[in-house]
């Protein structure tokens, strides 16, 4: 009786692959706090299903017929906000997470996860907790590293981009100084602010840092201009 009395969490799966629903079907059915509810097999219909039964929680694939996964889950939080939408898929592209995480996904999962990762995901993601596969995670960081390296060049003065481009090239300090007719010290002064405000430690770090954020240009490494 206590059993029957706890309410179940309504689940939804939506994968163009049938063997693929019936086999988390069956995984969470298993599961007494779990409840399937419904199936889609694109993306058009689990915005329709998702619309109409409102599950608390949604285990979607990106790559679907009709409406790919990014959009299914930008409508579906637009018309049942509480729905939380946990994607499982095979791929790990950038170019995915990051598109469906900002539509509102609470959970990005690889395929090659085990049932019981699975189960847990979705556990936390009713809790409220964001769940990402380690790889996922790992991409969402560099990223995140990239973000705040480049806000970082961006606080870098001219002088101090000049410097920087000039010790991409080869330069010792001494050099630096005798071109930009500083000191020697001034020189260091610069470089020690340009590591501390991209938070490097060396040139090496400080160069590759520029190089990405487009400060100096690969061919400068060879000395160009």
């Amino acid at each position: 009786m206590k059993k029957n009395s706890l309410q179940r969490v309504s689940i939804m799966l939506a994968d163009d692959h049938v063997v693929v629903r019936e086999s988390i079907r069956k995984l969470l059915e298993d599961e007494e706090m779990f409840q399937v509810v419904g199936e889609a097999g694109d993306g058009e219909s689990a915005v329709k299903l998702a619309t109409a039964l409102k599950p608390r929680v949604l285990v979607i694939d990106i790559d679907m017929p009709k409406l790919n996964g990014i959009e299914a889950t930008r409508k579906i939080k637009e018309l049942s906000p509480e729905t939380a939408v946990l994607i499982l898929t095979a791929y790990d592209y950038e170019q995915y997470i990051f598109p469906i995480l900002e539509s509102g996904a609470s959970g990005y999962l690889l395929k090659d996860i085990s049932g019981q990762e699975l189960v847990r995901a979705i556990s936390a993601v009713v809790r409220g907790e964001p769940v990402l596969h380690p790889v996922v995670a790992g991409k969402v960081m560099q990223h995140m590293r990239c973000v705040k390296a480049a806000e970082s060049t961006e606080q870098l003065t001219s002088r101090e981009k000049e410097v920087l481009r000039l010790a991409s090239m080869g330069m010792r300090n001494r050099e630096i100084a005798g071109r930009l007719f500083l000191s020697v010290r001034t020189v260091e002064t610069h470089l020690r602010n340009v590591f501390s405000k991209i938070g490097v430690n060396s040139r090496t770090e400080a160069i590759l840092t520029a190089l990405r954020q487009g400060i100096i240009k690969i061919e400068q490494l060879d000395g160009g201009e």
